[in-house]
């Protein structure tokens, strides 16, 4: 079964990334984290994100196209990157979200992944 493991991060955690003092210990705890997941074999796929400065919402209104740069919502927790993971159960995916770093001091959401649709024929 594939789950979606959803990180998120505080502002302050998330600016760990790039400080100069902190950031060693940031990704030490993330690469370990990943490292288990790789040995495991459970990843099927992963990515970090930029912040959410950099990130475009469209929204259409009226029929038109409505564009945002930056962030939207005002959240204490931002979204700080993603694992699609492979493992037989929902209790084997919480397992592995309770050992994200972010776990410890944000939110860590897991959500099953629609199964493929079946194909149409026509």
């Amino acid at each position: 079964m594939q789950f979606m493991m959803l990180l998120t991060e505080t502002a302050t955690e998330f600016a760990h990334r790039d400080d100069p003092a902190k950031a060693p210990a940031y990704w030490a705890g993330w690469t370990a984290f990943i490292g288990a997941m790789a040995q495991a074999g459970i990843i099927v796929r992963g990515d970090g994100l930029l912040p959410p400065a950099t990130g475009t919402t469209l929204r259409i209104r009226d029929g038109k196209p409505v564009v945002q740069d930056g962030p939207f919502a005002d959240s204490k927790e931002q979204l700080g990157g993603y694992f699609i993971i492979e493992v037989p159960d929902l209790d084997t995916a919480l397992s592995w979200a309770a050992r994200a770093p972010s776990a410890t001091y944000a939110a860590v959401e897991i959500r099953p992944l629609l199964p493929p649709m079946p194909s149409v024929s026509g």
